[in-house]
């Protein structure tokens, strides 16, 4: 397992559209089904890091807790010739058993998680109501080596944040995963810098 760090976009960039099934009910998502609340998070996930299986429950506590006001998704983008458990049908029992209450998106052709400059997972983007960045980074100090409770205060602090009407937070920590699983010569430029 390499430890690979978010790329780090810069604040203020529109999120990208996508179009991609959702491993649960098999229906399409593109950014425009998230429009309803004011604050879109966007997750890059999979089943098989222990940086995820970490932070997993947190992960539907914090959709909960801010159903109102932000739109949840998250996206898995490994490469299936290597990383078999992280296909659709293991995605869709993942979230079934953890009665997550956002789509969970399967990336195949990786054009998404390009587009994002996902680096590793788990990865945080959350968007305004313009949807422009304001916030990508880690979910909290916690790992899977240390005994940091887990508990999405980084995350959770740049949504209140938000909700308030202040401005981004100043200090963002880059989230630190598990690399995404690249195709071979899919790897984006980027993946160089975060490694």
């Amino acid at each position: 397992m390499v430890a690979t760090a978010s790329d780090m976009l810069p604040l203020g960039t529109p999120a990208p559209d996508f179009r991609l099934p959702d491993a649960v009910s098999g229906r399409e998502y593109s950014l425009a089904d998230f429009d309803e609340q004011p604050l879109l998070l966007v997750m890059f996930l999979s089943n098989h890091c222990p940086y995820v299986v970490h932070v997993r429950g947190e992960l539907g506590r914090l959709a909960l807790d801010y159903a109102d006001d932000v739109a949840v998704v998250a996206i898995a983008a490994s490469d299936l010739s290597t990383h078999p458990q992280d296909g659709p049908e293991h995605m869709k029992r993942l979230a079934e058993d953890l009665h997550w209450t956002f789509p969970y998106l399967f990336d195949e052709t990786q054009e998404t998680a390009k587009a994002y400059h996902a680096a590793c997972t788990p990865d945080f983007f959350l968007f305004d109501e313009d949807r422009l960045l304001i916030y990508r980074g880690q979910l909290d100090g916690s790992r899977p080596s240390n005994d940091v409770p887990v508990t999405g205060a980084d995350l959770r602090e740049a949504i209140e944040a938000a909700l308030e009407g202040r401005p981004p937070l100043a200090e963002q920590k880059p989230s630190l995963g598990c690399n995404i699983k690249w195709k071979p010569g899919n790897e984006p430029d980027y993946f160089a810098r975060t490694r």
